[in-house]
């Protein structure tokens, strides 16, 4: 459909035109101006980064990678004046590639992003304003990964795919963006065709529904208290209270003995414990930090050697390590109150 500028008595149709006329490039021209401007392609969004690649084939690289409302990724590919061919499985492909991504990855890339910009900003303070967090909560992070194609045009074949894609419970959307001229003037038409604006609302609401009921019946959020050696800690401090009641009571170990004691794999991507100064030296650069590493907080271990105790836990990790800690003949207590 046309547009039409508005003057005096008549309407004037603007001249249709195309990215490579105009001379736009796209990623240096087209990909920059809308990384500015994300809302148009996906409303209530936050830019992470862009060019996004952070696997061995380098090759490939996602133009914009984004975070909605609901902690969901949001993969954003653009065309310039292509029809969009084969874009979708590309981007399926991307999204598959960045679903295991961790709130801790997600604000390395951030952070990075941000020293690119020149933005002197807290990349983990200002994910977790966007979110409305107070902490930031891996159970809830990048549940689902969301897919938005950009293009001049989209084929009958593509349109199609993501039809059928949708309706099988994946959330892809097409953009078209047109560019148009009059009296020198260049215009951009930008419209959302898949799914059309009139069905969308009915199209989200179904699709939140569905992952409300996911999450209630996987989440794993632990809000209880326990009680160790007589003071009522939640579940972060009660693991660094447990660490340092170990140290205590055997003085002599190392690091490498702790890590038998208590292994990685309890924690999971993060382990139960990290090196101080490696735990700072990923603070310094980044300005994030998933372990205690406040004065008085981490562990000095024989030799002098410190370690800095893991702060995230979920309930199916926290499970293992207190089983563990039991074993070891802590006696640890769940606080109804």
């Amino acid at each position: 459909m046309a547009v039409y500028k508005l003057s005096g008595d008549e309407l004037i149709p603007l001249k249709s035109t195309s990215f490579e006329q105009e001379g736009i490039r796209e990623r240096y021209d087209l990909q920059r101006l809308l990384r500015s401007k994300i809302d148009i392609l996906a409303p209530d969004t936050l830019l992470i980064t862009e060019e996004f690649a952070d696997w061995e084939e380098g090759r490939r690289r996602i133009d914009l990678l984004a975070l909605d409302k609901q902690a969901n990724l949001v993969v954003i590919e653009l065309k310039r004046d292509e029809i969009g061919a084969h874009m979708e499985l590309q981007a399926i492909r991307y999204a598959a590639m960045v679903s295991t991504m961790t709130f801790e990855r997600a604000v390395l890339a951030h952070g990075d992003y941000l020293r690119r910009m020149g933005t002197p900003e807290d990349a983990s303070r200002r994910i977790l304003e966007f979110l409305g967090w107070d902490e930031p909560r891996e159970d809830k992070f990048a549940q689902d990964v969301r897919i938005v194609l950009v293009a001049s045009e989209f084929s009958k074949e593509l349109t199609t795919s993501v039809l059928w894609l949708n309706e099988r419970n994946l959330d892809i959307r097409c953009v078209r963006l047109r560019p148009c001229k009059s009296d020198g003037v260049l215009f951009l038409d930008i419209q959302q065709v898949i799914p059309l604006p009139e069905a969308e609302e009915y199209q989200v609401r179904v699709r939140e529904q569905s992952a409300e009921r996911r999450i209630a019946r996987t989440d794993t959020r632990d809000m209880t208290k326990y009680i160790f050696e007589g003071v009522r800690l939640n579940k972060r401090r009660l693991v660094l209270a447990i660490v340092n009641a170990y140290v205590r009571d055997h003085p002599s170990t190392s690091m490498e003995q702790l890590e038998v004691i208590f292994p990685r794999k309890m924690q999971g991507s993060l382990g139960v414990f990290m090196p101080l100064d490696h735990v700072r030296e990923i603070f310094e650069r980044t300005g994030n930090t998933r372990y205690f590493i406040k004065e008085g907080e981490p562990v000095r271990l024989a030799g002098g050697k410190e370690i800095a105790v893991c702060a995230m836990w979920g309930a199916d990790n926290l499970e293992a390590f207190l089983l563990r800690a039991r074993e070891l003949g802590y006696k640890i207590e769940a606080d109804a109150a």
